[in-house]
Parts: structure tokens; sequence; C-alpha cells
């Protein structure tokens, strides 16, 4: 049956509860109030809107994914720091303009660069896909080395070599942060009893697919993996060149943070808000707030208590 969204409007409150017929029900109350969208808005000529029937549609699945009680782990590839995975079936290279090496992805867009080999049962010869760095998974068994694993967000079955996998105490996670690249927003939700509750909605900036350099933010379920105060970053094609930095950045896969508004040197102090926000894609696989919201969401959401939902 389809699922059918309803909106409650209770009294003169200013809240809202959304009730998906055999999903979550979601309820606005905010904690943090400054530059909070309206559920649809317009950009230009276009009216943009945050997703609730897909939003709740994903905390359904996860509130399901949860409660079978199973055991939960992130992937771990940053920096290739478990080694390149090896070239899968079906690829495709991705081509710049600049001259710069040829990089291999997935026919589904994963890069192999910070990817996690996906392998059929029995086929070990070759991976079939790459996942995502810091994508959740659940550990169904294991053997030798291997891990049998479901990636929330990734249909099937897979096998990974071990080193890859890393197990998170968590078994249920309370803070959820969905990133909208369609409608470049960002929601954050928090579950208390029965009902997920809206804590903020903002303006965001996500990647813009121009390689090498500007990588589109990854789709996917990811977990919180690190933050940093102030995340320096390299000038353009530079190894060794700081260019700046990201306040209140927090990490979900490979080099995408979650972070404020970045400064670029000689300038040092921090920026509240930039007009692009909300706009275009135009990060370099980030997704910026403005540095406020960057320091909450910083503060409210742990190191593998968190999850990152990035939605199209």
């Amino acid at each position: 049956m389809k699922k059918k969204l309803k909106y409650l409007f209770l009294g003169l409150l200013s809240f809202v509860t959304y009730v998906v017929s055999e999903a979550a029900t979601i309820e606005k109350e905010l904690t943090y109030k400054k530059y909070t969208l309206t559920d649809s808005y317009k950009y230009g000529k276009a009216t943009r809107s945050f997703q609730w029937e897909k939003i709740s549609a994903h905390l359904d699945r996860l509130d399901s994914f949860q409660n079978q009680n199973l055991t939960l782990g992130s992937l771990k590839n940053y920096k290739n720091i478990n080694g390149l995975p090896p070239v899968a079936k079906q690829v495709a290279m991705e081509k710049y303009s600049d001259g710069s090496r040829p990089a291999v992805k997935d026919i589904y867009g994963n890069r192999r660069t910070q990817g996690i080999p996906l392998y059929i049962e029995g086929e070990m010869d070759r991976p079939e896909r790459y996942a995502p760095d810091g994508s959740l998974v659940s550990i169904l068994g294991s053997g030798p080395g291997i891990y049998k694993v479901n990636v929330e967000n990734i249909d099937g079955e897979w096998i990974i070599p071990s080193k890859y996998v890393s197990f998170i105490e968590a078994k249920t996670f309370s803070k959820v942060i969905v990133v909208d690249r369609k409608n470049q927003n960002i929601v954050t939700l928090e579950k208390v009893g029965d009902i997920w509750k809206v804590r903020s909605m903002n303006p965001a900036s996500t990647g813009l697919d121009n390689p090498p350099h500007q990588l589109p933010t990854p789709l996917g379920v990811f977990v919180i993996q690190s933050k940093k105060l102030k995340m320096e970053y390299l000038r353009d094609g530079s190894q060794t060149e700081i260019d700046g930095y990201a306040p209140y950045a927090s990490r979900f896969s490979g080099g995408g943070y979650i972070h404020g508004v970045p400064v670029n040197l000689p300038r040092t102090e921090m920026i509240e808000y930039s007009q692009t926000l909300g706009t275009t894609p135009r990060s370099h696989m980030c997704v910026r707030n403005a540095t406020s919201h960057a320091k909450y969401i910083y503060e409210w959401a742990e190191i593998n208590k968190g999850l990152v939902i990035v939605i199209e």
C-alpha cells in the first residue's frame, strides 16, 4: 500500500507533527532556531522543500534495521589506510580536463580510492562494486579474514575483507542528520520515545561534481567518523600548501565533512554565514553550513553514535 503523508497542526503552538502511514512519526520541535527554512520555499523560479516522505522512509528503514538487534559496524578506508581496493568488475574511468591521472569508479559512481570492495559470496577474484568509506553496515557472519555484511543503502549481502570493517558499540542511533543534495538543505532529527523530533532545518551547500578537486557529496548512510575544531584544507592542486580551514568539522565519509563556512587565508577569524548556502553545490565533497549550525552538530552528534544520511 502506498504511504500517504499527513500533517497534523497542533493548536497554536509553532510545531507540526508529520505521520506517515506504516512509517516514522516526525514532530517539529526545534532546538537550533537560526536561518530556519520552511517546509517548502522559493529558490529563484523553483520551489524547494524538505522531502519528508523520503526522510520518513529512511528513518523507518533505520528503525527496522536496528530492531533486528544486529551487530553494527562502519566501513573504514580513509586515505586508503587499509589499502587501495582491487579494480571492480565493471568500472568507468573519470578523466580530468587538467590532465590529472584518471580515477577509477564503479558503475554506480563510487570511487575506488578510499572505497571498500564488495564481493559476491563465492566470487572473490574481483569485487563487484565499491561502498563509500564510513558506510553503516550490519555484520551477519564471519570467516577467515572476511565478514558477511548488509550495507545500509546498498541492497544485498556482501563479503568484505575484515580489515575494512570496524565494529561500533552503538545498537541504535537516536541522532540523525539528513543532507538533501537536490534541495541543498539539511535537517537534524532526534528520536525521543517513538517520535523523531526535528531539531533544525537549514540551508546547506553540498559537493560539486567537478573533479579532480571538487567531488559530489556521496549518497548513503554514514556513521560520524571523527571531528576537527578546525579542518585545514589544501590549495587545489597542491600537496602541501594550506589554503584555509573549515570550522566545526564532523567527518562522515572519506574527506567529506559537515562544517561551517570556509575561511580562506590570510583571514583567520570565523565567518558565521554565507549567502551561497542553500543555492547550488560548490563544496569539494563536504557539506557547508552556517558556522553556528556546524557547531551545533559538532557538539550534538557523537562519534560512532550519530548518523548522516545523504539523499537526492
